[in-house]
């Protein structure tokens, strides 16, 4: 028997994209739930971000469901930063599902269809089972290639150790696949589960902490496991009650495709049609093909967002199902957070809807956003403040952002230089806090990799004044954009603004 050992491969750090909020990580608040200066990347919104710390601390104990809270403040003044930080802030166990209002008009399905799936997706079930795993430390794993390719499939074994015991296992082909897929060697603490199959790398074993040629930056180190290596254990499952209202969609029509082809099968039986019965044969068999594919199918859906409208019947024999579950201590509900931006794009049926919705015994915690003073409501002629009805008003916990002073929009722009990995002098970030100030936020952080481009360009190291400035004359700002168009209106096509006082002052608003 041939004795070779898996190789280790070093994980590769994660790389993520830089985006408006990737340097988000949580809302910057202390013990007592008090905001800090400047903490995990948010910045000034004192009140606010104590308010939602209120919000993610009555979540996180599971006080509060089926309630609303509405972010509303000018454009620019944080309010999807607090949102992001909120998603930070509850956890990777607390479902949180994002939606903006303008998404609900091009999807293929109704608007309460959306809505109620993504509220759905805010509702996670905690699943509790028992099963049996082994769990142990890998002393060495040894593997048996054949010496001619395909002449048989790979065996091996593997030896596991706890402190109480050590056991050999033989391996078949699936389990060395596993374990090269998991990069498992002799050292890691792994868990597998008997029923099936599934590999699990808990960590690294102390005992290895001064190998540091197999170690990452990411290696997290465990005890080696006491006691037997078989044993029993509570698995929680942490799904969204629209996953699983996916795959149940998928097997109820797979189930209603076998029913009536069992129904033609017999059928062509009992008249003695063999032709036909041979056709039949061939289907069922395919279709017994296409039942073994439909939990695979339910979780692409999941990934895709190929999933279609869901029955309201499938939705009530999952919750019906749930409800049982919870009765006899085997699920557990978690309300998540359902963050929908732009909330005046809603109209006066999403709204009724929503009002609805919140009123349900399994609804999430519900946060809006919006940047809109008193308009109308979508799909009315009727005014209210912030384009949302009245009643559905009255049920939201107001939050109010206020527009950043010159100090915070310094310490933001200086966060942004180190997410973004950019050097600049300190007479380069006073002329863009300047520049934020006189036009916006937005439009500062967005000279930031512009001018590190233009000091890359002449070959400096450090983005100085002048790398500012010529950006600056490059890229146009809201104000100067407007200030040009309406000095050369005439020229262009479709103009639809007068000459005159009214356009004067017209102008002059759009400027200021």
């Amino acid at each position: 028997m041939a004795e070779i050992k898996l190789s280790e491969m070093r994980d590769l750090t994660r790389i993520e994209r830089i985006g408006a909020h990737s340097h988000i990580r949580g809302l910057g608040l202390d013990s007592a739930l008090e905001a800090r200066s400047s903490s995990e990347g948010m910045v000034g919104q004192t009140s606010a971000r104590k308010a939602a710390g209120v919000i993610v601390k009555m979540v996180q104990e599971g006080k509060i469901a089926g309630r609303a809270v509405l972010l509303a403040g000018q454009p620019g003044t944080g309010k999807t930063a607090i949102a992001m930080g909120i998603a930070k802030s509850i956890g990777q166990e607390t479902p949180f599902a994002m939606l903006a209002g303008s998404e609900l008009f091009s999807l293929e399905m109704s608007k309460t269809e959306a809505l109620m799936q993504a509220f759905r997706k805010a509702i996670g079930v905690r699943i509790k089972e028992e099963t049996e795993v082994i769990e142990g430390e890998v002393v060495e794993i040894q593997i048996d290639r054949p010496a001619v390719a395909g002449a048989a499939s790979k065996t091996g074994k593997l030896t596991l150790k706890t402190t109480d015991m050590e056991t050999v296992y033989d391996l078949g082909a699936k389990m060395i696949e596993a374990l090269g897929k998991e990069k498992v060697q002799s050292g890691d603490v792994i868990g597998i589960d008997k029923a099936s199959g599934k590999i699990t790398k808990l960590g690294r074993s102390f005992s290895r902490s001064r190998d540091y040629d197999a170690m990452g930056p990411h290696t997290k180190f465990v005890q080696c496991p006491d006691g037997e290596l078989q044993k029993r254990k509570e698995v929680v499952h942490c799904v969204t009650l629209h996953e699983i209202d996916v795959i149940n969609s998928r097997l109820e029509g797979k189930l209603v495709r076998a029913v009536t082809m069992v129904n033609l099968f017999f059928g062509a039986l009992l008249s003695v049609r063999w032709q036909r019965f041979r056709f039949l044969l061939a289907m069922v068999r395919r279709l017994l093909f296409l039942w073994n594919l439909t939990i695979t199918q339910g979780f692409l859906a999941l990934f895709t967002g190929d999933t279609g409208e869901i029955r309201a019947e499938v939705r009530e024999q999952i919750d019906t199902k749930v409800a049982e579950w919870r009765e006899e201590g085997k699920a557990e509900i978690i309300p998540g957070v359902l963050f929908i931006d732009e909330v005046h794009m809603l109209d006066i049926e999403c709204f009724s809807f929503l009002n609805r919705a919140l009123e349900n015994d399994m609804a999430p915690i519900l946060v809006v956003a919006t940047n809109r003073g008193i308009t109308s409501i979508r799909g009315t002629n009727y005014r209210s403040p912030h384009g949302i009805p009245i009643d559905f008003l009255d049920r939201l916990l107001i939050i109010s952002t206020q527009p950043y002073t010159g100090d915070d929009i310094r310490k933001i722009l200086d966060i942004r230089c180190q997410e973004e990995d950019v050097e600049m002098s300190e007479d380069a970030k006073v002329l863009l806090t300047k520049i934020g100030e006189d036009t916006s936020l937005r439009y500062a952080i967005n000279l930031i990799t512009s001018a590190a481009l233009s000091c890359l360009k002449r070959k400096g190291k450090v983005v100085e004044m002048e790398d500012i400035s010529r950006v600056y004359e490059l890229f146009y700002d809201v104000k100067r954009s407007t200030q040009y168009l309406m000095e050369y209106q005439s020229q262009y096509m479709f103009s639809e603004v007068g000459t005159g006082e009214g356009y004067e002052d017209e102008a002059n608003a759009m400027v200021s």
